[in-house]
């Protein structure tokens, strides 16, 4: 199966300029024989990034907002993933919608309170945690 982890991540909230703080989304896209295989090696390669880049360097917090399981990826037609529609001021909600075709929209609202994703109302799942002087990395 083929599987792809949309994720949200904050980074660099130790930081006390508003400037130097971070947050955004990335995916990851794997070919694994079961959910919990690939969330394991999600993990791996955030994990990877964190020690070879600074792309989740200091204080890091990296939330699963939604898991796509596909059987398959069609020849004949493109797969739409990943829109994303900002509303205003870029501190508003938007609306995020990872695979939306003609029979779903698949949308959902994500808003950031006290650096944590609320998505659909609901607190986000944290799937990574690193601390600012941390080489490894803990679950919360």
């Amino acid at each position: 199966m083929i599987y792809i982890g949309s994720f949200l991540h904050t980074t660099n909230q130790q930081e006390e300029s508003e400037e130097d703080r971070r947050h955004g989304e990335f995916n990851l896209l794997v070919d694994a024989a079961s959910k919990d295989a690939a969330l394991h090696l999600f993990r791996d390669r955030i994990r990877q990034f964190r020690d070879t880049t600074d792309l989740f360097e200091g204080e890091c917090r990296i939330f699963l907002s939604r898991l796509l399981e596909l059987d398959g990826i069609s020849k004949g037609k493109a797969l739409l993933t990943n829109y994303k529609s900002v509303a205003g001021d870029p501190l508003m909600p938007y609306i995020g919608c990872s695979y939306p075709s003609e029979e779903t929209d698949g949308c959902r609202i994500i808003d950031w309170n006290d650096n944590r994703p609320e998505i659909d109302g609901r607190e986000g799942h944290l799937f990574l945690k690193f601390e600012a002087d941390q080489k490894g990395v803990c679950d919360e």
